[in-house]
C-alpha cells in the first residue's frame, strides 16, 4: 500500500550529541531537509561523507508545490538511487500547447528525438519527492536525519561553523567543517549571518488550484493566454498522479490573496474552464508574487548556500526545484574532493561561480516569461497579442512565444574547471555541457550510457573497430590518471572485453554521433558528469593535467 506523504510524521528522537559536553564535530550540516538538501546529503553519503541533517519540522512539505521535475534532475536522482521510482509514480511529458483566445496557436515537443532513457520531464507532486529521498537517505548509514531540530545560533570560525540547536529536550551545540544551507527562500540561516537576496517582484499575482478529478485531458501541457473563459489573464493546466491536475490562473497586482484562497472565489473559475458539470475536490490552493531574485555570492566562508535559499525564480518554467538539485549536483562532489584532501579548499569557489552563472540564467529566462505572460503596458500587450497571431501560421514567431520556457541544464561555458578544445568538435557536448545520454549495452544486456557513469572521474575512449592500443589500455588501467575508465566499441562488438575497464557497446551508434566521436577520441567527464575536456586522441599527459585543473589544483 502506498504511503500518504502528506499525513507521514517524522520521527524525532534525542540525538547522542546532545549529552555531551563539548559539541560533537561532523564533516558537513545540511539544514533543511527538502529536496535539495536531502539530495545534497544523499550524494554526500553516498561518496562516504558522513552528513547530518537539520530540520526545524516533523513533516514533509504541505500541498503540491514544485511538480515538475526535469530529464537531467531526473538523470541525477537515478545516480541517487530514487529515479525509477520516481518515473514510475509522476506523469511523464514531453508535449506541450499554447492557445490564444479561442485557438490552437501550435504544439511543441520538448524532446522530439529518441533514444534518451528519461522524458523531458515529469510531474510529480513535491511530497512525494521528498518521500522517496527521505526513504534512500534512511538506508545510508553515515547520513543523520534529525527532525524537529531548529537552529537558532551560528558562528563561523576560520577552520568550522559551530550551531546551536534547538529541540523538544532543549537545546544543545555541535560543529562542522562546513555547513549547506538549503533552508529555503525564508532562510534562516542567511538571516542570521546578515545577509539578503536581492532582486525583482513582479506586480501580478497567480492562483495556484490543484483539483481531483476524473478528465479526458492528454498528458500534456497546455497554456493559455486570454482564454475565452478567464478574459485577459492566462491560465496554466496540468496533470498530476493521483487524478490531481494543476491549474494556474493569472490574477492581476490588485487581487486580495486571501480572498482569492476562499472556495467560492475558486470555483467559479475552475466551472468556467471544465465545465459546471465537472466533478472535483480541492488539493491544495495557493496564491503566489513572480519573485526573481538571487544572492550575491552563495559560499560565505564554510557556509554554502543552495536551492531557494541561494536564488529564487518565478514558478513557471519550473526553474526552482530543478535549479537547485543541480546545485547539489554540483557541490556535493567538490566537498568529497576537499574533505578526502584531493583537492584545495579553494574547489568550493567553483561551485559559486558556476552556480551563480546557473542562477543568473534562469533569473534571465524566468523574468523574460513573465514579461511576455503578464505584460507591462498596452503597447507590450499589443506586440505579445500580434506575435500569438502570427505562431499559428509562421514558425519565426514561435520562438519568441514564452509561455515559460522550460527549464534545461545550464551549460558551464566558462568554467575555471574547463580545459578548452585544442581540436575540432562539432554538437552540443562541449567542455562545460551535462553529458547526454544513449542507448548502449553491456555484457549483452540492453542499458543506458549514463547508468555507468559513476560519482569519480570518467575516462571515455571510443575505440576503433573494437579495439584499444595497447599502450592506452596500459595507461587506463594502471590508476595513475585518477579516472574510471570506459571503453566504448562500436554496435555489434560487444563481446571484447579489457581487464580492469569497463566495455561499452553503442548498441545504436548515437552515442557516438551525440558526442561527435571518431575512433581515438576521449571525453573526460567529471563527477557530475559534466564535460571538462576532450581530445581526439589520447594523451596521459593532456588528462592528467585536466584533471588537475577540474579539482583546482595548480
Amino acid at each position: 500500500m502506498e504511503k500518504d506523504y502528506q499525513s507521514l510524521q517524522l520521527p524525532y528522537s534525542r540525538s547522542p550529541d546532545q549529552d555531551l559536553t563539548e559539541p560533537a564535530h561532523h564533516p558537513v550540516i545540511v539544514v533543511g531537509a527538502g529536496p535539495v538538501g536531502l539530495a545534497t546529503a544523499i550524494d554526500l553519503a553516498q561518496r562516504g561523507i558522513k552528513v547530518v541533517v537539520l530540520d526545524d519540522d516533523d513533516k514533509l512539505s504541505f500541498g503540491s508545490r514544485a511538480i515538475c521535475f526535469a530529464k537531467r534532475t531526473l538523470e541525477i536522482f537515478d545516480r541517487l538511487g530514487v529515479g525509477q521510482p520516481m518515473v514510475d509514480k509522476g506523469i511523464s511529458w514531453n508535449v506541450g500547447k499554447v492557445f490564444f483566445q479561442d485557438d490552437l496557436v501550435y504544439r511543441f515537443n520538448l524532446l522530439p528525438e529518441a533514444g534518451h532513457q528519461r522524458p523531458a520531464f515529469i510531474n510529480l507532486q513535491q511530497y512525494y519527492v521528498e518521500g522517496y529521498l527521505y526513504e534512500r537517505a534512511e538506508t545510508l548509514e553515515n547520513l543523520s536525519l534529525r527532525w524537529k531540530n531548529k537552529v537558532v545560533g551560528l558562528t563561523q570560525h576560520a577552520d568550522h561553523v559551530e550551531l546551536t540547536v534547538e529541540t523538544p529536550d532543549g537545546s544543545y551545540r555541535l560543529t562542522g567543517d562546513y555547513l549547506v544551507a538549503c533552508d529555503g527562500g525564508r532562510s534562516a540561516i542567511r538571516r542570521m549571518m546578515g545577509l539578503e537576496s536581492k532582486g525583482v517582484t513582479f506586480r501580478d499575482r497567480f492562483l495556484i488550484a490543484d483539483v481531483k478529478m476524473k478528465a479526458n485531458f492528454p498528458t500534456e501541457r497546455w497554456f493559455w493566454f486570454d482564454p475565452p473563459f478567464h478574459r485577459n489573464q492566462s491560465v496554466l493546466l496540468h496533470r498530476e498522479p493521483d487524478d490531481v491536475w494543476r491549474i494556474d490562473f493569472q490574477l492581476g497586482w490588485d487581487a486580495d490573496p486571501e480572498e482569492e484562497k476562499k472556495p467560492e472565489r475558486v470555483i467559479p473559475r475552475i466551472q468556467a474552464l471544465l465545465g459546471k458539470e465537472t466533478e472535483f475536490t480541492f488539493e491544495w490552493v495557493s496564491v503566489y508574487t513572480f519573485v526573481c531574485m538571487r544572492m550575491d555570492k552563495f559560499r560565505h566562508g564554510r557556509v554554502i548556500f543552495a536551492g531557494d535559499s541561494a536564488h529564487g525564480v518565478s514558478p513557471f518554467g519550473a526553474r526552482g526545484a530543478n535549479s537547485g538539485v543541480q546545485d547539489a549536483d554540483n557541490l556535493a562532489w567538490k566537498l568529497q574532493f576537499v574533505l578526502d584532501g584531493r583537492a584545495p579548499d579553494t574547489l568550493l569557489d567553483s561551485y559559486g561561480a558556476e552556480r551563480e552563472y546557473a542562477a543568473d540564467e534562469n533569473i534571465l529566462n524566468s523574468t523574460r516569461s513573465t514579461d511576455f505572460i503578464t505584460p507591462k503596458s498596452e503597447i507590450s500587450r499589443v506586440f505579445r497579442d500580434a506575435t500569438l497571431q502570427l505562431a499559428k501560421e509562421h514558425p519565426f514567431a514561435r520562438r519568441l512565444v514564452n509561455s515559460g520556457r522550460l527549464s534545461v541544464p545550464a551549460v558551464l561555458w566558462d568554467s575555471p574547471l574547463n580545459t578548452p578544445d585544442t581540436d575540432e568538435f562539432a554538437g552540443s557536448m562541449v567542455p562545460g555541457a551535462p553529458s547526454t545520454d544513449a542507448p548502449v549495452r553491456v555484457h549483452g544486456d540492453d542499458s543506458w550510457f549514463l547508468s555507468h557513469i559513476g560519482g569519480g572521474f570518467t575516462g571515455v575512449y571510443f575505440a576503433s573497430h573494437g579495439v584499444a592500443p595497447a599502450e592506452v589500455l596500459a595507461t587506463l588501467t594502471e590508476g595513475k590518471l585518477g579516472v574510471r575508465a570506459v571503453v566504448v566499441v562500436q554496435p555489434g562488438m560487444s563481446g571484447i572485453s579489457y581487464p580492469g575497464i569497463d566495455v561499452i557497446e553503442d548498441s545504436e551508434g548515437l552515442l557516438a554521433t551525440r558526442f561527435d566521436a571518431r575512433p581515438g577520441t576521449f571525453y573526460l567527464l567529471r563527477p557530475d558528469q559534466h564535460v571538462c575536456a576532450r581530445w581526439r586522441s589520447f594523451d596521459p599527459t593532456q588528462v592528467r593535467s585536466a584533471v588537475s585543473r577540474a579539482t583546482g589544483n595548480p
